[in-house]
């Protein structure tokens, strides 16, 4: 059920943010977000988490909007913590949810079953905080996907939950230092450029803290070798 709700959710969410949750919205409503900010900066920090952590949560588009927008309202600090904080406790209640829906009697039919899944299922709890920590360094694999496969395979909470809050900092950094930019970019009536992500300054490190990510599984596999 908790499940099947967010899936509503984000099927409904969909169609009725479609245009709120855009490049365009966050130009058009930027003066009064500035001032709402200056008047309760308390009230907005905490209502900027909450809708971020909703608009993951829920499967909502425009998760990609929120993190300039904590940029654009907060600087890179404490806006890339609010954004860590907000996509994190997001990931977590989807987490949770397919872990009460459907995680646990799909991991335990998988365990049953057997097979390459069950020896792939088997090989991410050996290894889930390597594995783990790089599906979030490196994001090739959509971020609510990212989110139900750690359920279905039976993960604890508290892996996923480091390693979803520690893995996302780099990738946040980033988009929240785009984001603190966008004064000037909305000055000359243009875009950002979320291209930045995937040039060799930025990526480069990435796949490095992915690589280190992945040394204790190497190590393992060398030790069992050995043995």
């Amino acid at each position: 059920m908790p499940f099947a709700l967010i899936l509503a959710a984000a099927a409904v969410g969909a169609f009725a943010f479609r245009d709120l949750l855009t490049f365009d919205a966050l130009a058009q409503h930027r003066e009064a977000l500035l001032a709402f900010r200056d008047a309760h900066y308390l009230w907005a920090s905490l209502g900027f988490v909450a809708a971020y952590t909703a608009i993951v949560a829920l499967s909502l588009p425009g998760a990609t909007i929120a993190t300039l927008a904590g940029g654009f309202l907060f600087g890179i600090f404490p806006g890339t913590l609010y954004n860590v904080l907000g996509a994190a406790l997001g990931a977590i209640m989807v987490f949770a949810a397919a872990r009460v829906g459907l995680g646990a009697d799909v991991s335990a039919k998988i365990a049953a079953r057997g097979g390459a899944v069950a020896r792939l299922q088997e090989g991410l709890r050996v290894n889930q905080w390597s594995v783990l920590l790089m599906m979030r360094l490196v994001p090739v694999v959509p971020f609510f996907v990212a989110n139900l496969i750690p359920a279905f395979a039976g993960i604890r909470l508290v892996p996923f939950a480091v390693t979803t809050m520690v893995g996302i900092i780099p990738g946040a950094l980033v988009f929240t230092s785009v984001g603190a930019g966008l004064a000037e970019v909305f000055a000359r009536g243009e875009a950002p450029d979320l291209s930045i992500i995937f040039t060799a300054p930025v990526l480069g490190p990435l796949l490095g803290l992915a690589a280190l990510s992945a040394l204790p599984m190497v190590i393992k596999a060398l030790r069992r070798k050995e043995a």
